[in-house]
């Protein structure tokens, strides 16, 4: 019964996830919480560690839900089943895209997903924001304030700042997730 749900549960979430991997943290953190396979805990820390891992966020969290749930073939039919539904609108889009692209709805439908998938980047950004830096878990919870996350993001903020005032370059990315994983690690080691 676990693999059907799993791969129907990431089914799911690679057919109605538009936007990508962020855009489906909402959808994934739902059912993944729903099920009991993660805690909210579990959760943000994975989402954390994902970043530094290569490879599409929702695969990764589809291969290590489903490994965790179900062993090899979970993670098999959860990666599957995420993978899926994109393959085959890939695979139809190809075919039709020079056909597709002369039609006002389509250009109209493309517009009208923008704001939509910009809102859920942004609900989940502040949802994490608001959970990781100041313990904002629901109306009425007790705020507490960790000062190192917060010493962290002002870092990450201001080290690319102040590196493209000075070299005129864009600081790397890559350096930013490492000088992040070391403050980690330093900070709450």
């Amino acid at each position: 019964m676990i693999y059907l749900q799993l791969f129907l549960t990431f089914l799911k979430v690679g057919t109605f996830a538009f936007g990508g991997g962020y855009a489906m943290l909402s959808l994934i953190g739902d059912s993944v919480l729903a099920y009991g396979w993660m805690t909210e805990e579990e959760l943000l820390n994975f989402v954390g560690v994902e970043t530094v891992i290569p490879g599409p966020i929702a695969v990764n969290m589809a291969t290590f839900i489903g490994y965790e749930q179900g062993g090899f073939l979970g993670a098999l039919l959860a990666t599957v089943g995420v993978v899926l539904p994109s393959f085959i609108i890939i695979l139809i889009v190809a075919a039709l895209i020079k056909n597709l692209m002369k039609y006002p709805a389509v250009n109209a439908f493309n517009t009208g997903m923008r704001p939509a998938l910009g809102g859920l980047i942004l609900a989940t950004a502040a949802t994490m924001g608001l959970k990781v830096f100041i313990g904002f878990e629901k109306v009425g919870s007790a705020v507490a304030f960790d000062w190192r996350t917060l010493v962290i993001l002002a870092v990450v903020i201001a080290v690319p700042t102040v590196y493209k005032k000075l070299v005129k370059k864009e600081f790397s990315p890559i350096l930013l997730i490492i000088v992040s994983a070391g403050l980690g690690m330093l900070f709450f080691a």
